[in-house]
C-alpha cells in the first residue's frame, strides 16, 4: 500500500509517501513555515510525487493532520486530501498532531508516559496524556497552563512534546520529578503521520477538523455598527 501524507496544521508545510510493502517513506518534503502554506502545499505535494516515481493512480490512500493547529493551516491540508481522495476515488483518513507527536516517543519506549502540548497562546495548551502502551489517560483538549500541569504531574516523570513543550517545562512545578525529556518541536514528523495514516481504520478516522476552541478571529457582530 502507498500513502500519501499531508501535514499543514501547525509550523511545517510537509508531504510523504510510504510504501508499507517496503517497509519504508520512499519521498519527503517538509519546509518550516508558519504562515503561507496554501500557496506552498501543492507545489510540494507534486515534487513528492515525482521523487516517488509514481503518479497519483499508484496511490492507495491519503493520511492528513486535522488539528488542533492552525485553524487556516489545517483546513488547507484537509481540503488538499479530500480533493485528491475525490480527483482518484481513493480513501482518506485523519489524524491528531497529538497523536502524531506522541508516535515516535511510544514506539521508542511504550513504558514511560508522554505529555502532548500544543501552544495554543494565552496561556493554553492543546494537551493530550499518553501512559504505558499508548493508552490515554487525559483524552485531547484545550486546557490552562495551570490545568495542563496538574494533568501532566499526575504522571511520573513524563516525557514533553509539542510546539508547547518548553512552555509547559518552564512553568514544572519544583516540588514535583522533573520530566524525563522535553522536546520542543514545530510540527510532527511527517513519516510518522504516514505510518500511521497507514494503520488507522478508514471508517473511524476521518478527515475532518478536531478544533478543541473557537477561533482567536470572530467576525464583527453587524448589530452594533452605526447606520448612516
Amino acid at each position: 500500500m502507498r500513502i500519501l501524507a499531508i501535514d499543514t496544521a501547525l509550523e511545517a508545510c510537509a508531504a510523504a509517501v510510504l510504501d508499507t510493502e517496503q517497509g519504508k517513506v520512499i519521498a519527503r518534503e517538509s519546509k518550516a513555515m508558519t504562515r503561507g502554506h496554501a500557496e506552498a502545499l501543492m507545489p510540494l505535494i507534486e515534487r513528492v510525487m515525482v521523487q516517488s516515481g509514481g503518479g497519483f493512480d499508484s496511490l492507495d490512500r491519503f493520511a492528513v493532520t486535522v488539528g488542533p493547529g492552525s485553524f487556516t493551516g489545517l483546513r488547507v491540508g484537509i481540503a488538499a486530501a479530500r480533493g485528491l481522495a475525490l480527483a482518484t476515488g481513493k480513501p482518506a483518513v485523519g489524524l491528531t498532531t497529538l497523536s502524531a507527536f506522541a508516535a515516535p516517543l511510544i514506539a521508542a519506549d511504550d513504558t514511560h508516559p508522554v505529555v502532548v502540548a500544543i501552544d495554543a497562546r494565552h496561556e493554553h495548551v492543546y494537551l493530550q496524556v499518553f501512559g504505558p502502551g499508548g493508552r490515554t489517560l487525559v483524552p485531547p483538549r484545550v486546557a490552562s497552563l495551570r490545568d495542563a500541569l496538574r494533568a501532566a504531574t499526575t504522571s511520573r516523570g513524563p516525557r514533553i512534546v509539542g510546539t508547547g513543550a518548553t512552555l509547559l517545562a518552564a512553568a514544572w512545578p519544583p516540588g514535583e520529578r522533573p520530566p524525563r525529556s522535553v522536546e520542543q518541536r514545530g510540527a510532527p514528523d511527517i513519516d510518522w503521520v504516514a505510518q500511521l495514516g497507514a494503520a488507522v481504520p478508514e471508517d473511524t478516522a476521518l478527515p475532518k477538523p478536531l478544533y478543541l476552541k473557537p477561533p482567536d478571529a470572530q467576525p464583527s457582530d453587524s448589530s452594533h455598527l452605526a447606520r448612516r
